[in-house]
């Protein structure tokens, strides 16, 4: 009898996933059918949907077929030089295609360093960096 109740316990809490699931898929659904994705991290789903891909899972369709085609050009290429090119052609202004960082990430300007950032900082352009021997 108690393994029954606990079979009842856990069918129940599996259904229960399994609607907040179907709930999550429906909201990047949602999104996916919008003309753009959001641009801002907050405005992103910040519940269980936030665990699925956007665009459905890989092998599903290739970039260029799905919602992801609106997140930019699939063949986009960022050099290290600060160069972005398309299809092997670099384009005219690499600032088009760089988006705001991401606040507190490393591309943000005023986030604060990591210990050990200052040293590294300090040692840009000396002559040992980048040896590699």
């Amino acid at each position: 009898m108690a393994e029954q109740v606990g079979q009842s316990e856990a069918s129940k809490k599996a259904e229960e996933a399994l609607e907040r699931h179907e709930a999550a898929k429906e909201k990047i659904k949602e999104i996916e059918e919008q003309d753009e994705p959001p641009k801002d991290l907050k405005d992103w789903p910040d519940d269980e949907s936030k665990y699925l891909t956007y665009g459905g899972g890989e092998g599903d369709h290739g970039y260029d077929e799905g919602p992801e085609r609106k997140l930019g050009p699939s063949s986009l290429e960022r050099r290290d030089d600060g160069s972005v090119a398309i299809e092997g052609e670099e384009v005219d202004n690499p600032d088009d295609y760089k988006g705001e960082p991401i606040p507190g990430g490393p591309s943000d300007p005023n986030a604060p360093a990591l210990p050990g950032e200052e040293r590294q900082k300090g040692r840009e352009g000396s002559d040992s960096e980048g040896s590699g021997d």
